[in-house]
């Protein structure tokens, strides 16, 4: 099934979170501006080029490795103390997100995290959730897509299994915003004839304090 897209324009963010609301998952097309999308897939070659993508692992902690079977691709973080003028767009456009779900779904959502991410041609990342074991800090995924002049044939769709229209795939069509449930939302990354380049991260809420600690009192 092709997902539908959202509203646009000034409608956004309510389509965004009506979405979500309603089947878990929303699609918006256009999300930003032509020229930001531009600036954000010219700093992910720049990043290429000084070599700081590295390859992506799974899991964390003691069970954090390498598996280029599972996930194939390179990542930096964005550093949203230090960003570049198209990246303060994308922290104002996910602070405006994060307090209108908050408004309108009591998520308790408090903090924004995103990093890049290349795939090159046949990589893919298999099917899988965004959220950890035993840790709920992860509410929403989110991914820009980054891709200039994407054509149906060109493959690399996120493919999500959703809890209201089943499977739907999402071609990375760039400038287009998918965001779902971290926790409900099965999904994987589907192989590219093409590199393919977006912008992915979580809306979290606040992390608890470590186990023995008492929360800080204000």
């Amino acid at each position: 099934m092709t997902a539908a897209p959202a509203a646009v324009g000034d409608r956004h963010t309510d389509a965004l979170v009506a979405g979500v609301a309603d089947a878990g998952y929303a699609v918006a097309p256009s999300f930003l501006d032509a020229g930001v999308i531009a600036a954000l897939r010219a700093r992910v070659a720049e990043l290429v080029a000084d070599g700081a993508l590295v390859p992506a692992a799974v899991g964390r902690g003691d069970g954090r490795a390498l598996r280029a079977d599972i996930r194939g691709d390179r990542i930096a973080w964005v550093d949203f103390d230090a960003p570049t003028r198209a990246e303060r767009v994308v922290a104002d456009a996910l602070e405006a997100l994060r307090v209108a779900f908050n408004r309108t779904l009591q998520l308790g959502l408090f903090e924004h995290e995103a990093h890049y991410a290349r795939y090159a041609p046949g990589a893919g990342y298999a099917r899988h959730v965004d959220r950890f074991r035993g840790d709920d800090a992860r509410v929403l995924s989110f991914v820009l897509y980054l891709n200039a002049g994407w054509r149906a044939g060109d493959g690399g769709e996120l493919r999500l299994e959703t809890r209201a229209h089943g499977t739907v795939d999402v071609a990375p069509v760039g400038g287009t915003l998918v965001a779902f449930l971290a926790d409900g939302t099965p999904h994987e990354v589907r192989p590219a004839r093409r590199e393919r380049v977006s912008l992915a991260g979580w809306l979290r809420r606040r992390a608890p304090p470590p186990r023995g600690r008492r929360p800080a009192q204000c």
